[in-house]
């Protein structure tokens, strides 16, 4: 290292993403990884490169980066818990409409369906959406079902009245049946049933984790506590919407197990677009919101939260920590400010994307025409540590950080 780099300066990174709620194979997060790095690059006027991953672990890929005069190499390896999700989705259509009512159900008798309003109007309407959207489906569908029987009905006069009814009953259902399974085959484009199963998978067990995804969440710990005994400069975890809240219990775990060596990589987390309140919201997320505290308080990591009005899927702006009703008076973490879509997104960009509500979505991790100080591949793959490069950024000041959980009840430590 030369006398004018600074000493933070990182020369290697260890990445671990971890993505939302989403069935899709990870080489999906490599190949906009590559694109959108590739178009920054161009934007920003540095370099960057992928080549396929050599070692062993999860599924990732390699990044050689040059960046203010510094070349940093960078591992990215997602942390798939995909698997998991297939398996929560695989519900017939009628255990869906069960899913429905009690997804509904535990929303709406806790309280927290009206608590969440508070906070932004975009992800209660994006929850209340496939609620809409599949009563809308089996509405056409029982319409068509009364409608299709009624017309056999007008055959009466060449066949018996109970035959009639029969053939009738038989056809409408085959009818209302045939539309519910042409939504449910379709449903790449209307996302009803993919939303659904996602609300319904914290909502089943009120909040508490599913014994599979504290698994996970334990194999994911034991994978950044091997990557901070490696000799990097830091170790990087990002959890992006439903992520967020799995990599908030992944590093507490990980620091209260005393993993964090006190002279090794420094350790970051990068929360993108979380919609953490779905879930510490209900009354039995006791341990998302203990861990939540803990992490709060840490000063082994530096934790930052990164959302943006404009995307009407997270919880923009909202301190997870404060909202869910668990600051301590010690509390130093997230620093929580915005990617401010507007300003650095184009006119014409921002025009093109503004109701493409999951493309903005996955804007945190995408090329921006007029950057600002957040740079999803500077982040990943420049020579700044997390701590460093946000060190004297102010918290937006439209941020939300009052409590409004009315759940606050931690698990025990």
């Amino acid at each position: 290292m030369s006398s004018s780099e600074p000493a933070t300066t990182v020369r290697r990174r260890r990445v671990f993403y971890i993505p939302g709620y989403d069935p899709i194979h990870p080489r999906r997060y490599r190949e906009l990884y590559r694109k959108e790095s590739a178009a920054q690059a161009g934007i920003s006027g540095y370099e960057v490169g992928l080549k396929p991953k050599t070692t062993k672990g999860p599924y990732g890929w390699h990044v050689a980066s040059t960046q203010d005069g510094v070349a940093v190499a960078a591992d990215v390896e997602v942390l798939v818990w995909s698997d998991i999700v297939r398996d929560s989705m695989s519900s017939t259509i009628p255990a869906t409409y069960l899913q429905l009512a009690r997804t509904a159900w535990t929303y709406i008798m806790s309280g927290a369906l009206w608590r969440l309003m508070k906070l932004r109007k975009g992800p209660v309407i994006a929850a209340l959406y496939p609620v809409g959207m599949l009563l809308l489906q089996l509405l056409l569908a029982v319409l068509l079902c009364w409608g299709v029987t009624r017309a056999v009905m007008l055959l009466d006069a060449y066949l018996p009245s109970l035959a009639l009814q029969l053939v009738g009953l038989v056809l409408g259902l085959g009818a209302g049946i045939a539309v519910l399974r042409w939504f449910r085959a379709r449903d790449g484009k209307f996302f009803a049933y993919y939303l659904m199963h996602d609300y319904a998978y914290s909502a089943q067990s009120r909040g508490a984790n599913p014994p599979e995804l504290d698994a996970r969440i334990a194999a994911f710990t034991e994978l950044v506590a091997d990557a901070l005994q490696s000799d990097a400069d830091e170790v990087l975890v990002v959890g992006h919407s439903s992520g967020a809240h799995v990599g908030v219990s992944v590093l507490a775990d990980l620091i209260r197990q005393e993993r964090v060596p006190a002279e090794g990589p420094a350790l970051g987390f990068l929360s993108l677009g979380q919609v953490v309140p779905m879930v510490s919201f209900l009354p039995d997320a006791t341990r998302l919101r203990a861990d939540l505290q803990y992490l709060s308080t840490r000063e082994e990591l530096a934790w930052v939260d990164v959302s943006a009005p404009g995307d009407g899927c997270a919880f923009a702006l909202c301190d997870p920590v404060t909202v869910s009703g668990v600051a301590p008076e010690d509390k130093r973490w997230p620093l929580v400010f915005s990617a401010a879509f507007t300003q650095t997104l184009s006119p014409e960009r921002w025009s093109e994307l503004r109701w493409r509500f999951f493309r903005l979505h996955f804007q945190y991790l995408c090329a921006f025409d007029r950057p600002g100080d957040y740079d999803y591949f500077r982040i990943t793959a420049g020579p700044m540590t997390l701590a460093e490069r946000y060190r004297d950024r102010a918290p937006s000041k439209s941020r939300i950080d009052v409590a409004v959980s009315k759940y606050t009840s931690v698990a025990a430590a």
